[in-house]
């Protein structure tokens, strides 16, 4: 995260840690329009996804804080002008300056959502926050510590 603080591009920061709360794709990420976010509800609506199917993303409160820290209007792009190649390079750069060996952008997407499951979201509710349709490629996504579960079988 310190790497993403001192990075140029002002957006990487504030991507990284919606990817980390909401489990979404980098595509997904920097296409959110202000028209799709529900702060009151929670939400953000994506329109297009990878799979080609519509869905809509809840929002922790740590998102929301992210949401509501950016600058500008509350129109049009949530990050205008920044493009999902732009964070690539950002985030490749913030990463070797981190001196982080064998990490990509997608990785947050398996951390988010293991995260899900470790705040207790069943299959059915972690699978319909990160889109996925078929539960076999959703465990592949879950990194679960055979430590931190035992201790639930007290």
């Amino acid at each position: 995260m310190a790497a993403c603080q001192k990075c140029r591009n002002p957006s990487l920061l504030p991507i990284v840690k919606l990817a980390i709360e909401t489990a979404m794709r980098q595509s997904e990420l920097v296409n959110i329009r202000w028209k799709h976010v529900g702060l009151a509800r929670r939400t953000i609506f994506l329109p297009n996804t990878k799979n080609g199917d519509t869905r809509t993303v809840p929002l922790s409160t740590a998102a929301l804080g992210v949401l509501a820290a950016l600058p500008g209007d509350r129109t049009g792009d949530v990050f205008p002008g920044v493009t999902a190649q732009a964070i690539k390079k950002a985030f490749i750069r913030a990463v070797r300056n981190a001196r982080i060996d064998d990490f990509h952008f997608h990785d947050l997407r398996h951390e988010a959502t293991t995260r899900l499951f470790e705040r207790g979201l069943n299959i059915m509710e972690v699978a319909t926050i990160t889109g996925h349709k078929d539960l076999r490629m959703l465990r592949r996504y879950t990194h679960l510590i055979a430590e931190d579960l035992a201790k639930k079988l007290t």
